[in-house]
């Protein structure tokens, strides 16, 4: 009988990221309130207090970041967390009345000829 390869645990800085998020997030994948879009815009209502009972200092660190409107997508890349993660700590933030959002335009609103024209011409510049 051929004995079982040995696999030693991976270290934790490996393992870590995949589970802190989850952790984060409280194990939910959808926020509880809201939808956020990519580009959905977020700003705070007030300081990010020094602590708060049922809030991360991730949830603090959105409320920072969100002093002036910051998109969903910023807030992603500057705490450097997956979407998913941060559109459940914005839900939690909404649910509180921390933060205020403004959704994108829904496409069929948008009706502004210059609009097209500047993506015309960007997209002639490439």
């Amino acid at each position: 009988m051929t004995p079982a390869p040995e696999h030693p645990d991976p270290p934790h800085d490996q393992a870590g990221p995949m589970v802190r998020p989850f952790v984060m997030a409280g194990g939910r994948s959808r926020p509880v309130r809201g939808g956020f879009d990519l580009i959905t815009q977020v700003m705070a209502t007030r300081p990010a207090p020094a602590a708060e009972l049922g809030l991360g200092p991730e949830h603090l660190a959105i409320m920072r970041l969100c002093r002036d409107a910051m998109s969903v997508a910023e807030i992603t890349g500057r705490l450097d967390l997956p979407a998913g993660t941060v559109r459940v700590l914005l839900g939690d933030l909404l649910d509180r009345g921390h933060v205020i959002v403004q959704e994108p335009r829904p496409e069929a609103e948008v009706t502004d000829i210059r609009i097209y024209e500047a993506v015309l011409n960007g997209l002639r510049a490439l």
